[in-house]
């Protein structure tokens, strides 16, 4: 929204108290990259990120109230947003699908390639037992943004079964390519290719059981608790 005219005076809408504290969020995420490389996701990494970034110490509270934990977060869904605006706009359609996810998980270690030690610390803090169902949570929305940009349908078990395990594949390339000292990351490249070839082994093993009338019979009851499954916001 631009600035508002009455008469001769131009006003300028004031800013909700959300858009202050994601400005601040930003600013402050800038500022303590360079420090999360000695200090971690800490509180110290906070207060030198405030002191740099001139952000008020209350409002910098009000965004990070938790402190280091909070700034890890908000790093990993600031690197997810970015790659949701990257796919919103890239050729996806031309890809075959085990393609499309290829080039989502790539781009998205891509996006972080220049903050290894931060992602590195993040990953070590999301690991504690206290904050691992935040961290499985957030791996969580990184794979449902993936599986969305590339056009997934599905409305049944199968959406939750598809993050499931990309969230799975996404998580353990990210490991790999922790301790990858190859050039352009090559090998974390090659690792991943792996993966989704297995998934897609597992997908048509899937289907190829589905299309067997014994197996079919026998996973009747089942399956019949799996379809009552839907994915969010559908019925």
């Amino acid at each position: 929204m631009g600035p508002i005219y009455n008469g001769s005076v131009m006003k300028t809408p004031h800013k909700t108290e959300n858009a202050h504290i994601s400005e601040a969020c930003e600013r402050l995420i800038e500022a303590a990259l360079p420090h999360v490389v000695f200090d971690g996701w800490t509180t110290a990494t906070l207060d030198a990120a405030i002191a740099e970034s001139g952000v008020d110490a209350g409002l910098a509270r009000l965004a990070f109230p938790r402190g280091g934990i909070d700034m890890a977060l908000a790093f990993h869904r600031r690197t997810d947003r970015a790659l949701a605006d990257e796919l919103a706009v890239a050729d996806l359609d031309a890809m075959r699908i085990r393609d499309r996810i290829i080039h989502c998980v790539r781009r998205r270690i891509e996006l972080v390639a220049e903050h290894r030690e931060a992602v590195r610390r993040g990953v070590t803090l999301l690991a504690l037992p206290i904050h691992a169902p935040e961290g499985a949570r957030e791996i969580w929305r990184t794979a449902d943004i993936i599986w969305t940009a590339c056009g997934d349908t599905a409305t049944d078990y199968n959406w939750y079964t598809k993050r499931m395990i990309l969230g799975s594949v996404y998580s353990a390339t990210v490991l790999y390519w922790l301790g990858d000292p190859s050039p352009n990351f090559a090998n974390t490249w090659t690792f991943l290719d792996r993966r989704i070839e297995n998934v897609m082994e597992f997908e048509k093993t899937k289907a190829q059981l589905n299309d067997n009338p014994l197996v079919r019979a026998i996973l009747w009851g089942p399956m019949q608790v799996l379809g009552a499954i839907k994915a969010p916001g559908t019925r």
